[in-house]
């Protein structure tokens, strides 16, 4: 199993002036963030993470009220930053430069597909729809679901939020249906067909997008 090989964490040296809880969290979390980017969300287990984190259960279930919790800490401590939008040139011009940034990110880092994939699993209807539900007994899975919407969602929304670019495209134009068209096969493509999402790929995308909601 991966995690057998990890060697056990150090608590940094200066732990004495740290307050406990604060440091056995962060060794938790560190220790869960390095079992799933060597081994997969199979490697995080609850055995695993207190053995190499030298912490009782005890302990990380008065930090973390269950294993998804634990797990969506350790996913958003690894997520990259959230790409920026192109500033300047034309709407097509900015929309290829982001797709194919959205594209090489899904691309060079697979754990971002086995983050969608398991996120997607581990909300129900309830939390995938209700923004306001920070709250509860997951508050980490819902923190993360709104990096997740950041990373995705901002690059996007910054690009068709101006008065001249909505002024060219159709009136009703809905952007949660704008991210599904422009970024939903990227996922897929990557997922699915196992093809790599390349500038072709990605320009296509943006003209059908364009031919289909573009004012006459």
């Amino acid at each position: 199993m991966p995690s057998d090989a990890v060697p056990a964490l150090r608590e940094p040296e200066d732990a004495e002036q740290d307050p406990r809880p604060a440091r056995s969290r962060a060794v938790l979390i560190e220790a869960a963030s390095r079992l799933l980017a060597e081994g997969g969300i199979e490697a995080v287990t609850i055995d695993a993470v207190t053995r190499v984190a030298r912490v009782s259960r005890a302990t990380l279930y008065r930090h973390f009220g269950s294993g998804t919790e634990l797990l969506a800490a350790a996913f958003e401590r690894l997520l990259p930053p959230v790409p920026l939008a192109p500033e300047g040139g034309e709407l097509r011009e900015r929309l290829v430069a982001l797709v194919a940034k959205q594209a090489e990110l899904i691309e060079q880092a697979p754990l971002q597909l086995t983050l969608l994939s398991w996120l997607g699993l581990s909300m129900s209807d309830t939390e995938a729809v209700d923004e306001d539900a920070a709250v509860g007994d997951r508050p980490r899975l819902q923190t993360l679901k709104r990096r997740i919407i950041a990373q995705y969602r901002e690059p996007f929304d910054a690009i068709l939020s101006g008065a001249d670019t909505r002024a060219g495209l159709r009136e009703d134009l809905d952007t949660d249906l704008v991210l599904a068209q422009l970024g939903g096969p990227l996922i897929f493509n990557r997922l699915v067909t196992g093809r790599p999402s390349d500038a072709a790929f990605c320009v296509r995308l943006v003209d059908d997008f364009l031919a289909a909601n573009t004012r006459p």
